[in-house]
């Protein structure tokens, strides 16, 4: 492709994602200061349109990029080395310090916060590796046939869960379970902790009466490796009437924890951009997924993506989000001071 056609497919991206509308040879001679004549900029929109980089919606209307041709932007035309400005990043940065850093509530958190500066949706992942595992237990009594089972993951999680007793628990009773937890089940994984461990945990408690404790906390322990998922802003994306015929796809998408994960979660740790085009379970025309992977340390890893429409802002859409990554994963472990 030659660099005017490279310039007309680059400003047509830019003035359609501004207002969703096609974009007319008229309108961008006026965004090439009419260097360029209206029947030259025909011409090259045409031969776009035959190389099926833009699509005209309607026989009088201009034309719109097409998923090939966003893809064909993306890839070879998007200035990536855009910065944030220093006032966002302070404003961010702000934001970040009014967070708790418990990994679940900053994921959240943050998923909410981006969600707001944005006004697309945003999806976040807690940490996820195959070597998290439990640091600590805590066994509180919290009725007298109830116990609550506390876990600290190594990645500073904090997970609970609740065991019921066939008797009245004593004086005495959670702590003795506290420490019988934190000498068997502590720093292993799930796949470590086999049906031996659970029986000479019981033994050491001298009664197999504990075991809804003991099930209560293998349970956290399995759980702590699965990483949790957090949506917010999916409201957002009601403002963008382009996206109605596909909203249908994407709540069955957003209902499929596993599928969400899976295409949230990039595979490298350079900024990826999914467009809906191109999800073979969940065709959603008119939707782009950009993800940016976090490093929460230790070997641990979570994702935070942007659903929103293909059109969006693309330059300035990633220095944001990759922003957040980097504070996410700097909160996460601990890297940064609360003030």
């Amino acid at each position: 492709m030659d660099d005017r056609k490279r310039r007309v497919l680059r400003a047509i991206v830019t003035l359609y994602g501004a207002d969703g509308e096609p974009v007319g040879s008229g309108l961008l001679a006026e965004q090439f200061g009419h260097a360029v004549s209206s029947a030259t900029l025909r011409n090259e929109m045409a031969a776009l349109t035959k190389l099926g980089l833009l699509e005209q919606p309607h026989t009088s209307a201009g034309r719109v990029p097409s998923a090939k041709g966003y893809r064909y932007y993306i890839d070879n035309l998007l200035d990536t080395g855009a910065r944030l400005p220093a006032e966002e990043k302070r404003q961010i940065d702000l934001l970040f310090r009014e967070m708790d850093y418990d990994p679940e509530r900053l994921a959240e958190s943050a998923a909410r916060a981006l969600a707001d500066l944005t006004g697309y949706c945003v999806v976040a992942t807690t940490p996820k590796s195959e070597d998290l595992c439990i640091a600590h237990y805590e066994v509180m009594q919290v009725g007298r046939y109830t116990a609550a089972v506390l876990a600290v993951t190594n990645a500073g999680g904090v997970r609970t869960r609740t065991a019921k007793l066939d008797f009245a628990l004593r004086p005495g009773d959670a702590q003795r379970l506290s420490q019988a937890l934190n000498t068997y089940l502590t720093f292993r994984s799930a796949a470590d902790v086999r049906e031996e461990q659970m029986r000479t945990a019981a033994q050491s408690l001298g009664s197999a009466v504990y075991y809804p404790v003991l099930s209560a906390a293998v349970t956290l322990l399995r759980e702590a490796g699965r990483p949790n998922v957090y949506l917010e802003g999916q409201q957002n994306l009601l403002n963008y009437a382009e996206l109605a015929d596909s909203f249908r796809t994407l709540m069955e998408f957003f209902s499929d924890t596993e599928a969400v994960k899976r295409y949230v979660s990039p595979k490298s740790e350079r900024t990826t951009v999914l467009l809906g085009d191109e999800l073979p379970e969940y065709r959603m025309p008119g939707f782009c997924i950009m993800t940016k992977r976090y490093l929460a340390g230790g070997g641990l890893t979570g994702a935070i993506g942007i659903v929103g429409p293909t059109r969006m802002p693309y330059r300035e859409t990633i220095p944001r989000l990759e922003y957040f990554a980097l504070l996410l994963g700097e909160c996460m472990s601990g890297r940064v001071q609360e003030e």
